[in-house]
């Protein structure tokens, strides 16, 4: 069987579903330009944090994910298929090689970008979004623990069913975050939006800054808000990475969530005319 090469460039933050059966997201590029979604990610064979990383080339067994109508979506070709891990990425030229993979179809028109995402023919799932504005960013705090008997049903169709439907227990992996991070931002036809951020990484910061701060959640989320809007939003080139959830993908008027960011410098352009 033919193997595939794809450029890892997200990795979401472990979360239930509606349907209790996509808890992760793990996405990234084909070598011809295209996004593919790889669920379920097999967590049996490390920590999820610690598997591939994100801007790395891997390359694995993969077949269509027959259980997800998304035309992105594949799956390994078994649980216990090998993912070899290639070449990394690196960001000098200010990411030239991670832009000439990642920077292919962007999309600046929101409106336009979910028409297709409800088109069944097209169902666009996963894109390249570059706003015109980024107004703000919001930090709710909402449940601290995971809900018990979604844990407990989630366990128990594990038990009963295909591995690659539940694969492993991700809530055995992390914490759950007790803040919802969102951005409020513009796209270029000045349509105002509200969109949850959520990659590993502001995750993962968060709880790096809360133990830096010995507990101390009110600093903890002004340097997530720092890195993400001071810094990411207001001094970058910034580019979001989106990506629906199966079970919103139809009923949802806004079906996307932010999943990465790409955030390169600003090019400077006063050499332009000389």
């Amino acid at each position: 069987m033919a193997k595939t090469k794809v450029l890892i460039t997200v990795k979401t933050y472990p979360a239930i579903s509606g349907k209790y059966d996509e808890l992760v997201c793990t996405a990234g590029f084909t070598e011809d330009g295209k996004w593919i979604r790889i669920y379920p990610v097999p967590f049996r064979k490390k920590d999820y944090s610690e598997q591939y990383r994100k801007y790395e080339w891997i390359e694995l067994d993969l077949v269509k994910n027959t259980s997800d109508f998304r035309p992105e979506s594949y799956r390994p070709y078994s649980m216990d298929s090998e993912i070899k891990i290639l070449e990394h990425l690196d960001t000098a030229g200010n990411w030239y090689l991670r832009k000439k993979s990642v920077l292919n179809k962007v999309y600046e028109n929101l409106a336009e970008l979910i028409a297709e995402a409800k088109n069944k023919e097209i169902c666009t799932s996963l894109a390249v979004f570059k706003p015109t504005k980024i107004k703000d960013f919001v930090a709710k705090e909402v449940d601290r623990v995971w809900d018990k008997k979604k844990i407990a049903k989630l366990k128990a169709q594990r038990e009963q069913g295909n591995l690659f439907e539940h694969p492993e227990d991700p809530f055995d992996v992390v914490d759950k975050l007790p803040y919802k991070f969102t951005y409020v931002l513009e796209d270029n036809q000045g349509k105002e939006s509200r969109m949850m951020i959520e990659d590993w990484e502001i995750g993962a910061l968060y709880w790096r800054q809360l133990a830096k701060y010995e507990g101390n959640e009110a600093k903890a989320v002004a340097d997530v808000r720092k890195k993400y809007f001071d810094d990411f939003a207001m001094t970058k080139d910034l580019y979001l990475f989106l990506g629906t959830s199966q079970v919103h993908h139809y009923v949802s008027h806004n079906p996307f969530m932010i999943i990465g960011t790409f955030h390169p410098k600003i090019e400077n352009q006063t050499k332009l005319f000389e």
